[in-house]
């Protein structure tokens, strides 16, 4: 993990009015992240809107991808740590969802295999400090919101414990694909199996998943 730190308090952040003529609230998505991309960072007060919109998106794929680790906040904050020093090297503003969902699937397996190693504890406590001053990050909750029936947050738990139970390599695989969208050929390059290993992987998460949920669905 970095070593540098990197100001964070996600959602309080003060800018002065001339600092940032502009109501990023307001701005589209594209819009928002190209104003990210002008100059040598991105703005405070344009990042922390840029966090506020896709902070759930990150936590979700961590989620389901380390539904175990205790730590993942610290992960998320790594996620973004690097979105804010590289956002400049996204050539199509409009994948930005795919670019961010890369990075945190990489820094998964980048820790994943530190931990194979060493087994470290894993701590991003100390304050961290962008370039242009510091900000002071708190990460929102991803709960599913009150307007969720109960039958979908039901199934919703079911999913997610039968998603937590595969195996490691079934599970990375399994949320790659069907969460994140990602492509075979995708997939294989981020796990460096073959493409026939990822597509069974795939498809035997699948019969696993299917097998654990019957029961519910049949209820």
């Amino acid at each position: 993990m970095s070593s540098e730190s990197l100001p964070v308090s996600w959602f309080a952040v003060e800018v002065a009015s001339h600092q940032v003529p502009i109501q990023v609230n307001k701005l589209s998505n594209y819009d928002l992240i190209l104003q990210c991309q002008v100059g040598l960072r991105p703005g405070k007060a344009l990042f922390a809107e840029l966090i506020r919109r896709y902070h759930s998106h990150v936590e979700k794929v961590l989620y389901h991808l380390a539904p175990d680790w205790t730590d993942r906040a610290d992960l998320a904050q790594e996620v973004w740590i690097r979105v804010y020093r590289n956002i400049n090297r996204l050539q199509e503003p409009p994948k930005f969802r795919g670019w961010l969902s890369r990075i945190a699937t990489n820094l998964f397996y980048d820790e994943l295999r530190k931990r194979k190693r060493t087994n470290p504890p894993l701590s991003l406590d100390a304050p961290l400090s962008v370039d242009d001053g510091e900000m002071d990050w708190e990460i929102a909750s991803a709960d599913p919101g009150p307007a969720e029936d109960m039958i979908t947050r039901e199934f919703y738990d079911q999913l997610r414990d039968a998603i937590a139970d595969l195996p490691e390599v079934f599970r990375t695989t399994i949320v790659l694909r069907e969460i994140e969208g990602m492509s075979y050929e995708e997939i294989a390059d981020i796990t460096g199996v073959s493409l026939g290993t990822v597509k069974s992987r795939i498809a035997r998460a699948r019969q696993r998943l299917q097998g654990q949920l019957q029961a519910y669905l049949e209820d």
